[in-house]
């Protein structure tokens, strides 16, 4: 039977788990940062508190400036 002490409850050795918690965290660390930027590109394209005028006038505005710009 093995050691208990030499065991753990994952299975893994020591060397393993700390292997695969640096891989954990750098995952974690980089899902953030993609989800962050995600969040703020989407804000830009639409705020998540309208303007006095609602949502309807911010797309308006912005139709307003796409076109100025094409013309």
């Amino acid at each position: 039977m093995a050691d208990r002490q030499d065991s753990s409850l994952s299975g893994l050795t020591e060397n393993e788990a700390r292997e695969f918690h640096g891989i954990f965290v750098q995952s974690f660390v980089l899902f953030t940062v993609i989800a962050i930027v995600a969040h703020f590109l989407v804000w830009l394209w639409r705020p998540w508190f309208p303007g006095p005028s609602g949502y309807a006038q911010s797309v308006i505005d912005s139709a307003t400036t796409v076109l100025t710009y094409l013309v």
